[in-house]
């Protein structure tokens, strides 16, 4: 299978004030992520809130996206949910579609505790859609699935024949080191922490990722990867320290979700509100968190139209 190579976005999505999806700014989304070096999109994640859309919004956003991405602009769909039956079918829908692959986090309830339960909740979830490349969503802050990855890939091996790979949003390095190495690098290891994308190139060898700050940030982190190939390490050093900053900011209003969401409205992207049961930003947050993010100079340094 083709392996990714550069950084895939993983976009919020739009809501109107009413608190229903707004599909209307999804192409200059699009658009801009293309711009800032962003080779594609994982849709309807962590960050996109996938889990508080309904699966007819969920479909008709991933019908969107593919019809205004940009030529060569991978559309990756998130399809994971409690439902093991509801993810077949939104993975049987991306495939009719067109998207270019489908992922899928462990869900949350209830909680996956053994590697066969696991192994068996992707396998189902596969098979809607065995002519795209499936990714294993490792994210076990989210749902508790604290389970060894080397072990995961070992136990798909021969028995899931579009297993893609993992995005590893996890922070053991080690691990995710390991996970790369299986079998000389069968599996596609895209790397999902934006605070450590260095480390994970030098110690890593991570060819692809997927990030939730490079909605804003983007051009500084794909930046990091192009100093590395580049040899220049300290200036990919000072792009990494800058997107720690960036991210020391978000954290003080809620995390990328919420926080870095409003970011986009200030950088020119109004994308709406959080959907309940998350805590939005009050206007005086914005203001604060604004000027928290003046003060690094993040406004010369972000995501440009």
């Amino acid at each position: 299978m083709e392996k990714i190579i550069g950084l895939i976005d993983a976009p919020f999505t739009p809501f109107y004030e009413n608190g229903e999806v707004n599909y209307e700014p999804i192409e200059a989304y699009a658009k801009m992520l293309a711009k800032n070096g962003l080779k594609g999109v994982f849709i309807n994640g962590s960050s996109g809130e996938g889990y508080m859309l309904t699966e007819e919004e969920r479909m008709k956003l991933a019908e969107r996206w593919i019809e205004v991405a940009p030529e060569g602009f991978k559309v990756i769909v998130h399809v994971g949910s409690c439902c093991v039956k509801a993810s077949k079918m939104l993975a049987e829908h991306a495939q009719k579609i067109g998207a270019w692959g489908i992922g899928a986090m462990a869900p949350p309830f209830p909680k996956i505790g053994r590697i066969e339960e696991l192994v068996k909740y992707c396998e189902e979830i596969a098979a809607g859609a065995p002519e795209l490349p499936f990714y294993y969503y490792h994210i076990p802050a989210f749902n508790g699935a604290f389970l060894p990855m080397t072990a995961l890939l070992e136990a798909v091996d021969g028995r899931i024949p579009n297993f893609a790979g993992i995005k590893y949003t996890y922070e053991s390095i080690y691990e995710y080191n390991q996970c790369r190495l299986y079998k000389n690098g069968k599996y596609d290891m895209l790397h999902g922490q934006d605070e450590t994308i260095l480390p994970s190139l030098a110690m890593g060898g991570a060819q692809g990722g997927i990030g939730g700050t490079t909605n804003y940030n983007g051009i500084n982190l794909v930046g990091i990867i192009d100093a590395w190939k580049a040899g220049d390490i300290e200036k990919a050093r000072e792009l990494q320290n800058f997107s720690q900053e960036v991210i020391n900011v978000i954290c003080h209003y809620r995390g990328n979700i919420v926080g870095g969401k409003r970011i986009m409205k200030l950088i020119g992207l109004d994308l709406g509100k959080n959907r309940t049961p998350f805590q939005n930003m009050t206007d005086e947050e914005e203001q604060r968190m604004k000027a928290e993010l003046e003060a690094i100079h993040f406004f010369d340094r972000c995501n440009k139209f």
